[in-house]
């Protein structure tokens, strides 16, 4: 197919494992013209195979000169043996070919042939030289026959042709769409530029050049900020702003230029398909629009508004894409472009904000009062009509890609004056599939990727701005590249080609570097059919523009990667759930068995299946059900659907999932749905809260940071009276940072953008603290007055951490929204701690510095002994390093005392772990709270002034025996 249909604007949208056959036929030199041929006039994705049988003249053969191409790819055969193959239909493949050849037999001709869509076409003539006056040449016509499936030797002169039948002709060489390939012959604009070599500050993946095609002059034509292919293989690109949009001729020596006649500009979504140009408007007249040429002189004369859209700006309608089955084109929102009137939704359209505690806006004001669904994927019908929601829950995706297997990615973007804090999100490489919500909700609303009702990421790439984001199918470059997505990034210059390994039912992405400078503000991308090269624009809000060419010149093999991925049955799996992503009989019991299926993406499937059913026809089933995962995925579901009335069943059935019991993943889906019951289904009554409270309290702290988090929202919700201790406890201890992996090279590449993010990780602002303070400002009971300062305390220390530029903002609304429910009495002290000196250090100067970690399986601490002079002013840092899932405390004890201590702890039963596991004893010296596993503690005290073998110890029940060790006072 043309590029029209196949846009590989965005990519092939699906590349299946097609080949096609052809066998010759023989003519007279000046009698032959070869044909486009194909098995029939179908426009689809699809294999076909042709064959075509000759008797050769006996005698010598000089030369058999063979030439060949294939909209979209082939592999051709002469005589059992490969003698051609071409990926890219706007390419004159040639081979000498006269060793293949038999003179004076019968010889069979073979062509592997794939369409993408659209009109399919295989074209070929083979120039034989046999001396003088003996020329010969064979070419397609409609003698060849064709077959949709390829058996037996079909490759081999001889094979039976039954059940194969004649070709159809789609025009001779020359004729449309595909024009005179084997000629070279093209047509284009003015010439404004000749090729000229890219910086050499620009880093390429190895075996790739980059080519500087064309400097856009600013003023006359603008900033370039999206591109795409027509069906002739020229390029079309839009002015961000008013200077309306290009054509490109890339096809000499001298890319040629013109303004396209059309009274459109603005434009962040291009796409040629279906013989007409999409145009996605962004601001003035937003929506997309179909122009079309009806007489053939390559002026779009045309144009009709498909749909308005509302949205403008930077977060408004962006690109557009073809859909694999070559009937529907995907477009995609910012989160400030409403979501449009649908005729359909694969998304369940009762979403929400669904958070239990109150959500704060940014601090700055941005994107304040949006709400859900955020950004979103909608499609459309190639006649325009029959718009349908395929996902929400983005902030920012500009544009998206489908891969070889015909899976859906996009690229979404940060919130950068978030950074620091646990709510941020680094831009995202989303597989998106029928039905996803990725959670994206304004200000401090952002759902974790842990949560049921929302998917994971396949790769968090980091801070940047997304923009382009194209496949690699279509391309002349090796295989892994063919395959790979590529997501272009504004502010760092960086494209990345992701690389994806099937997992499962959906895939894990593996990042590398494919093109990156400086100096090049990237905006969009497109592989083109005519050459396989990828070509970008540079430019964006007003900034020089300029189009690039990358091409491969290394050694690996560039044929068709016609072969997806692995684990096709899990995605078949999906998939065909998916399809019930609609209301229809019998689509529950269909469904049912794979709401506990181990892959996520599977049970995300079944689960949105079940939403579209009436919830009245699976609520008593989903009460009933006993499997752990099936009944929390099924609960899920009804928490979000049910009727406030069976809020208590729901809430017994939640209660037999014992939280003990179930693995990590699975107690995060738990805590979820309860918060989702009272979410959608309100508040419960007060016996019903204490009950649970006290069930959940016995669980907090965990090990588990994740698990945390979602405690302390559910604690304070419940109004536990343990909640305010324990967490302050935790808000008193470090975590690792190091899972700030931004690249210090790609920070480089924007340092004034960079700022904030370097400032964050040097200043390590504690993630979990931060979302502590956050919950526990919702809490307005069962306050200790030496809660409360230590609370109003940590906002002190909290000045010390840096973030984005709404980082600040946020912890000082924290403050102020907490000050509401502090007492009258304390609050002048509490102004006092504000106006005290922040000190981020120790409250003495440290004269003797100690430390001590776990040593991992083997329940003991790494050090059996420390020692310190007596009366210095000691420092210890415990460090939680255990590799088991386990909290540990640790207490400096008096001589002789370890084991008293150790049983008092025990004997502190459920009272124990809203204490530490430290209990009220005299011989207790210090001592830390319990410290989640990756964290780290700072113990001050003063060494006892009379020497000894004092001892530490951990309390936590069954801890004591082996863990402890001694501390030598001299």
């Amino acid at each position: 197919m043309i590029s029209s249909l196949l846009n590989l604007t965005k990519t092939l949208p699906l590349c299946l494992t097609f080949f096609a056959t052809s066998l010759i036929h023989s003519y007279g030199f000046a009698e032959t013209k070869a044909h486009w041929i194909w098995p029939d006039k179908a426009e689809k994705s699809e294999s076909a195979y042709f064959r075509k049988e000759i008797v050769l003249p006996a005698g010598e053969i000089k030369s058999a000169k063979l030439q060949a191409t294939c909209d979209n790819g082939f592999k051709l055969f002469i005589n059992e043996k490969q003698a051609l193959s071409g990926n890219n239909w706007g390419s004159n493949y040639t081979a000498e070919v006269k060793k293949f050849l038999q003179p004076g037999k019968k010889n069979a001709i073979a062509v592997e042939g794939i369409n993408q869509g659209g009109v399919g076409g295989f074209v070929m003539q083979l120039i034989l030289d046999q001396g003088p006056k003996k020329k010969t040449v064979i070419a397609t016509d409609t003698t060849w026959v064709a077959h949709r499936k390829f058996y037996g030797q079909w490759k081999k002169a001889g094979f039976g042709e039954k059940g194969w039948t004649k070709v159809i002709s789609n025009g001779k060489m020359g004729d449309g769409p595909w024009g005179d390939v084997f000629g070279g012959k093209a047509k284009g604009g003015d010439a404004v530029s000749s090729l000229k070599p890219a910086s050499d500050e620009i880093k390429l993946a190895k075996g790739f050049e980059s080519e500087l095609i064309y400097t856009v002059p600013k003023k006359e034509r603008g900033s370039w900020v999206s591109i795409c292919v027509d069906d002739k293989g020229r390029l079309i690109t839009s002015d961000q702003g008013g200077q309306g949009l290009y054509r490109i001729d890339v096809s000499q020596e001298e890319a040629k230029v013109e303004r396209l006649q059309i009274n459109i500009t603005s434009a962040q979504g291009l796409l040629h398909a279906f013989g007409s140009l999409w145009v996605n408007v962004n601001g003035k007249g937003a929506g997309v629009y179909r122009f079309t040429d009806t007489n053939g002189d390559g002026a779009y004369d045309k144009k009709e508004l498909i749909k308005s859209l509302s949205g403008g700006g930077e977060h408004g309608p962006h690109a557009l894409v073809l859909g694999p089955d070559g009937k529907h084109i995907y477009v995609v929102g910012g989160n400030m472009t409403k979501l449009p009137e649908m005729e359909s939704s694969r998304v369940p359209t009762n979403w929400g904000e669904d958070h239990l505690l109150k959500r704060l806006p940014d601090a700055r004001g941005h994107a304040k009062n949006i709400r859900a669904p955020g950004g979103w994927i909608a499609r459309f019908g190639k006649d325009g009509k029959n718009w349908e929601t395929i996902a929400m829950g983005f902030r920012n995706t500009y544009d998206m890609a489908f891969n070889i297997d015909g899976e859906l990615f996009a690229y979404d973007s940060d919130m950068e004056w978030d950074a620091g804090t646990p709510w941020y999100r680094p831009t995202r490489f989303y597989h998106v599939t029928s039905g996803a919500d990725f959670g994206w909700r304004t200000g401090t609303g952002k759902w974790p990727q842990w949560y049921p009702d929302c998917l994971p990421p396949a790769y968090g790439i980091g801070p940047g701005s997304p923009v382009g984001v194209t496949s690699g199918l279509g391309s002349k470059f090796p295989s892994k590249y063919q395959k790979a997505i590529y997501c272009l990034d504004w502010t760092y210059g960086t494209m990345s080609a992701m690389h994806l390994k099937p997992k499962g039912s959906s895939y894990l992405a593996e990042r590398e570097e494919f093109v990156a400078s400086a100096k090049l503000r990237m905006t969009d991308a497109v592989i083109n059919p005519m050459d396989g090269a990828m070509y970008f624009t540079v430019g964006g809000r007003g900034g020089q523009s300029a189009l690039y060419r990358v091409t491969y010149t290394g050694k690996e093999d560039t044929a068709p990667a016609l072969e997806g991925s692995a684990f096709s049955d899990e995605r078949s799996l999906r998939t065909t759930i998916e399809s019930h992503h609609v209301a229809g009989k019998g689509t529950i019991d269909k469904v049912w068995k794979h709401l506990g299926h181990e892959d996520r993406h599977i049970r995300w499937a079944a689960r949105v299946a079940l939403e579209h059913q009436p919830v009245e026809q699976w609520q008593d089933r989903t009460l009933k059900e006993r499997s752990p995962q099936a009944s929390l995925t099924a609960l899920c579901a009804l928490a979000r659907h049910g009727e406030s009335t069976i809020q208590g069943k729901l809430l017994t059935a939640l209660e037999k999932l014992n939280l003990g019991s179930l693995t990590k993943s699975q107690q995060l889906e738990l805590l979820r749905v309860y918060q989702l019951t009272f979410i959608r289904m309100g508040k419960p009554d007060q016996k019903v809260a204490e009950k649970l409270a006290k069930n959940l309290d016995i669980h907090y702290p965990s090990p588990h940071s994740e698990l945390n988090r979602e405690l302390v929202t559910l604690l304070v919700f419940l109004k536990s009276p343990n909640v305010v201790g324990k967490t302050l406890a935790l808000m008193s201890q470090s975590s690792d940072q190091k899972k700030y992996n931004w690249s210090k090279e790609l920070l480089s590449r924007n340092g004034g953008y960079a700022r904030a993010f370097v400032a964050t990780a040097d200043s390590s602002p504690q993630r979990d603290q931060i979302h502590f303070a956050k919950e526990l400002r919702n809490m307005d009971v069962h306050w200790k007055k030496k809660q409360w300062l230590e609370y109003f305390r940590w906002y002190k220390k909290a000045e010390g951490f840096k973030g984005g530029n709404s980082f600040s903002g946020f912890l000082k609304n924290f403050r102020n929204e907490a000050l509401v429910h502090l007492p009258e009495e304390l609050k002048e002290e509490v102004e006092m701690i504000q106006k005290e000196t922040s000190n981020q250090g120790p409250p003495f100067e440290v004269e003797a510095s100690l430390e001590v970690g776990i040593l991992g399986q083997q329940m003991r601490f790494n050090k059996d002994s420390l020692s310190v002079n007596a009366g210095k002013n000691v420092e210890l840092i415990f460090h939680n390093d255990d590799t088991l899932p386990l909290m540990h405390n640790l207490l400096l004890v008096k001589p002789g005392s370890r084991m008293e201590i150790v049983n008092e702890a025990i004997a502190m039963g459920a009272d124990g772990m809203a204490n530490n596991y430290v209990p009220d004893n005299a011989n207790i010296l210090a001592s830390t709270p319990l410290i989640q596993i990756g964290n780290s503690y700072k113990l001050y005290f003063k060494a006892p002034a009379k020497a000894g073998n004092y001892e530490f110890v951990c309390t936590y029940p069954g801890h004591g025996l082996t863990m402890w060790g001694t501390l030598l006072v001299e």
